[in-house]
């Protein structure tokens, strides 16, 4: 019986043994591959990335304007006047509505052009197109082609209202109107991304399953709502992840747009690390804004993924 389990044993054992042998190549075949590409690509990293951040995380402890050495150790000061700060408060809450207006607007907008654009229309790629070229515009031009659309005076919203016989409002001075057509930009230029990313994620739809559901007597509704929706999990979730985190980094569209105003109504984190840090030469203080937006999106991002995104 021990013999029989012993001869038995020979061929798992030298297949245990050349599984290890072909590990072990393959780890060895690695090895030159790291040794050679990952240092400079940490060094990079720590150069351009960790260096920065540790050196923002000091400075925020320092009222410095950036000349000279900082000397004037204040603590934790910058950090109470930024909750202090109404316009830091807007600059969150703004923030909040963006993403809010990302995830409930945006890409429900995204997901159903890109539901009409992936079936078999006449033009189909010529509509891609269209709706993808926005998002190709560099973000400091579409703020400058929109501050120009919303001109009272000389712009394309002046135009029309003039055509009409009235008035043309001017809402990028309005500070009450002046945040949602900011919006109405931040719409227009996102959504061919996450549109595109839809597109990709319906084409790999598995096309028997919906013709089992037209078997089955399926609507279309039923169809998008029971079937084409959860196979698209992975990709909704990935799409409201570039959303929330790219809302928080907006700033070179803001700038040219509105610069923030009028009176702080249209600011992002961003916009008031550098209308408040930068412009008015209080680096410390900006420091302490760039540690808040940093933790705010670790936070988040980590949050996210080990939430909603740790199975994909």
């Amino acid at each position: 019986m021990s013999q029989t389990s012993t001869i038995d044993d020979v061929p798992v054992r030298a297949t245990s043994a050349r599984h290890v042998r072909r590990k072990s190549n393959r780890v060895r075949g690695t090895l030159p591959v790291l040794v050679l590409f990952l240092p400079p690509a940490l060094l990079v990293f720590t150069v351009f990335v960790i260096l920065p951040m540790g050196e923002a995380a000091w400075y925020s402890f320092y009222n410095w304007n950036g000349y000279g050495l900082p000397t004037e150790w204040i603590g934790t000061k910058n950090y109470e006047i930024i909750f202090r700060n109404g316009a830091f408060r807007q600059a969150l809450i703004n923030n909040g509505l963006i993403i809010a207006v990302s995830i409930l607007i945006q890409i429900p907008l995204a997901l159903w052009i890109a539901t009409m654009v992936t079936h078999r229309i006449k033009g189909a790629v010529a509509f891609r197109l269209l709706f993808f070229l926005p998002y190709v515009l560099a973000d400091v031009a579409a703020g400058m082609i929109w501050r120009f659309v919303y001109d009272g005076q000389f712009g394309l919203v002046a135009g029309i209202f003039n055509a009409f016989g009235m008035n043309a409002p001017f809402w990028l001075a309005d500070k009450q109107v002046a945040f949602y057509a900011v919006l109405g930009v931040i719409v227009w230029k996102y959504f061919g991304f996450h549109m595109m990313l839809f597109v990709a994620g319906l084409q790999g739809v598995d096309k028997s399953v919906l013709e089992a559901a037209d078997i089955d007597g399926a609507t279309g509704w039923q169809k998008f709502y029971r079937v084409t929706l959860p196979m698209l999990g992975s990709t909704v979730r990935l799409s409201v992840f570039f959303a929330v985190i790219g809302s928080l980094q907006l700033f070179d569209m803001i700038m040219p747009l509105t610069g923030g105003g009028p009176s702080n109504s249209t600011q992002t984190l961003v916009t008031f690390l550098y209308s408040f840090g930068v412009m008015r030469m209080q680096v410390g203080f900006g420091s302490a804004v760039g540690v808040v937006l940093f933790v705010i999106c670790v936070v988040l991002a980590f949050s996210y993924k080990r939430i909603f995104m740790k199975n994909d």
